[in-house]
């Protein structure tokens, strides 16, 4: 199936390439809609398809034995998955979940590496946002270690808003427990208090936002950190 301009617009990443990269990339993707809670990559198992989210949003988990998964990164229309191919690494270094159902454009990992040979500014693009994503995966770890849930449950929501337009959808207590790495009873507690607060919408496990400025007066210092990282990497 043809990706059109309005599709392509959608991803960041790609309408910032220059034309001759932009080009090849679309000449190979194809759009494909995407469910949540399907798994696109595997811990330690070969990259098969990149995927860069229109208006869906995908997790990267970090799993241990013995241990629930715990969510490190969300990727959506800034970003792709499977941007370590510029980085000369064909295995994937964690889980990637659909978190949020959507559309997506889809390409075989060998005709993205096929591209990397002879497109310069791809090879560019897809290494500095994965400098980005690396950033992204330090600032959590910190925010694991020293904020409190509400603190970070917040931060989640803010960006998911920013990479895919928080419309109501299906999110779980139990799915927000392991991407923040707690116990359920932890996510319901938080959740609680922001609807309290009249910041959020909470139904019937359908999340919708009610105050954005009141979310980023509760989020840590994390998520504005984490947004300049992100302006850096359109100014590369």
């Amino acid at each position: 199936m043809l990706v059109t301009e309005l599709q392509q617009e959608k991803n960041l990443l790609i309408t910032g390439l220059p034309a001759r990269e932009r080009k090849f990339l679309l000449s190979v993707s194809e759009p494909v809609d995407l469910l949540f809670g399907t798994i696109l990559s595997e811990a330690d198992e070969p990259i098969e398809q990149a995927y860069f989210p229109l208006n869906c949003l995908i997790t990267l988990l970090a799993t241990a034995s013995g241990h629930k998964p715990l969510g490190v990164a969300m990727i959506g229309n800034e970003g792709m998955l499977g941007a370590t191919l510029a980085l000369d690494v064909n295995t994937a270094g964690l889980r990637g979940v659909v978190h949020r159902s959507g559309s997506c454009l889809r390409m075989p990992a060998v005709e993205l590496q096929r591209g990397l040979r002879s497109n310069p500014g791809l090879v560019r693009a897809l290494k500095s946002y994965s400098l980005v994503l690396m950033s992204q995966l330090m600032r959590t770890a910190v925010c694991n270690s020293f904020h409190e849930v509400e603190m970070r449950l917040a931060r989640w929501l803010l960006m998911a808003d920013d990479r895919a337009g928080l419309e109501p959808f299906s999110l779980t207590h139990q799915f927000l427990a392991d991407l923040l790495g707690v116990q359920r009873s932890a996510v319901t507690i938080a959740a609680g208090k922001l609807q309290r607060k009249k910041l959020i919408g909470y139904v019937r496990g359908h999340v919708d936002i009610v105050s954005r400025s009141g979310l980023e007066r509760i989020a840590c210092d994390c998520y504005q950190l984490q947004l300049e990282d992100h302006a850096l990497q359109f100014k590369s």
